[in-house]
């Protein structure tokens, strides 16, 4: 005979009891450990640019005539040719449209699954929301791409547009089919059905690319952004840079602190997906979104403050490398957590392994570089809007 019992739990967390991973203990401490770290860092980081910041605008505006003017150094001098278009500014555009479009996905499923919306009980339902809402954010990422492609004056708007709809879902559409195939070949139960393919390229199609287009419509009918100073038709000569100022030591240096911001979390989020465990700590883990947000904005802002002091103006490329470079710390903790912690023998399970992987150093990339573009962006434009130019 079966008795009803009523409990004053919340529908939404009836499953904690079951679903809870392991060592939750030490779960707690290495969160709020880490937590604790970036913080300080990342208020340490932003007094010290606040100060430096502060005395450098105010000395600029100190200025009375043009010798003087002449004999400063730093990032006053690239004021012509800060705002110059980068190379391959056409494909920038599209990194930083699909970058906010992950963005908004990221951000709206964390929230549903942090209120319980997203319960564990159908495993399904965080992909399947996952998937719609980047559909549906096709288009912010038409509408952000086509802003930036018409401040760098391009012209062919439909073009850009095509290739921010097609671009990174294409190559995680085509890295995900050569792996399902593998799965077919293997003739496993877990294979996407051929249905579900089908309906994922519907759902690009159908419902993405056309946000895109409407998005980027919108978004090239406005007026373009206004840079704060003009630009010089002559490029300066960028002087010799010194070895730690190099793109590619600045690029990789810029991606260990938001690496660090995730790594504990990522430990689980691995053990979730790989050794068969539920993932439910979603409180947690918005909070370590947030701490990877401030902390790809702050070390991106930092490093192109740095480069500019040294008046190297290529900055637009570099702010996007600088936090995307994050991903390639995580595929490199990811072959480390492969070798260690799973025992994997068969060659088509490992290639299994690093092609999603792959999939999701990618989409890390994506996410993180955009985080760490708008950051530079906003900042380089409020110093030299801050400062008076003749």
């Amino acid at each position: 005979m079966w008795l009803l019992q009523t409990s004053d739990v919340k529908w939404a967390s009836r499953w904690d009891t079951y679903l809870l991973m392991s060592d939750d203990q030490i779960h707690w401490f290495s969160i709020v450990n880490s937590l604790m770290i970036v913080l300080f860092l990342s208020g340490m980081v932003a007094m010290i640019m606040m100060r430096t910041l502060y005395q450098d605008i105010a000395r600029y505006n100190q200025l009375e005539t043009q010798e003087e003017a002449q004999e400063e150094t730093g990032w006053k001098l690239v004021h012509a040719d800060v705002f110059r278009p980068p190379s391959n500014a056409g494909l920038l555009c599209v990194y930083v449209g699909n970058g906010v479009q992950f963005l908004g996905m990221t951000i709206i499923t964390m929230i549903f699954a942090l209120f319980g919306f997203l319960s564990p009980a159908n495993r399904g339902a965080l992909m399947t929301a996952m998937i719609l809402l980047w559909a549906f954010m096709g288009i912010v990422a038409g509408y952000s791409s086509s802003r930036f492609f018409k401040m760098f004056k391009g012209t062919e708007w439909k073009k850009n547009t095509l290739r921010t709809a097609l671009v990174f879902p294409g190559i995680v559409f085509c890295i995900f089919f050569i792996l399902n195939c593998l799965i077919w070949g293997e003739k496993s139960s877990g294979a996407v059905p051929f249905g579900t393919m089908f309906a994922l390229v519907f759902l690009w199609f159908g419902i993405s690319v056309p946000l895109v287009f409407i998005g980027s419509y919108f978004g090239f009918k406005k007026a373009p952004i206004e840079d704060p100073v003009r630009t010089n038709k002559i490029p300066r000569q960028i002087p010799e840079q010194a070895w730690y100022m190099q793109p590619i030591f600045s690029i990789l240096v810029g991606g260990i602190l938001p690496f660090g911001a995730v790594f504990i979390e990522l430990f689980f989020i691995l053990t979730s997906i790989w050794l068969h465990q539920f993932y439910y700590i979603f409180g947690f883990l918005f909070i370590v979104f947030l701490i990877l947000v401030v902390t790809c904005a702050e070390i991106t802002i930092v490093l192109c403050y740095f480069q500019l002091c040294s008046e190297d103006y290529h900055w637009w490329w570099r702010a996007y490398l600088t936090s995307g470079s994050s991903a390639l710390y995580l595929f490199l903790y990811a072959t480390f957590y492969f070798f260690t912690k799973l025992e994997i023998t068969k060659l088509v399970s490992g290639i299994l392994y690093f092609g999603y992987m792959v999939i999701i150093s990618y989409s890390f990339f994506v996410l993180t570089g955009t985080i760490g573009f708008y950051a530079c962006f906003w900042f380089v434009r409020t110093i030299y809007a801050s400062v008076k130019f003749d």
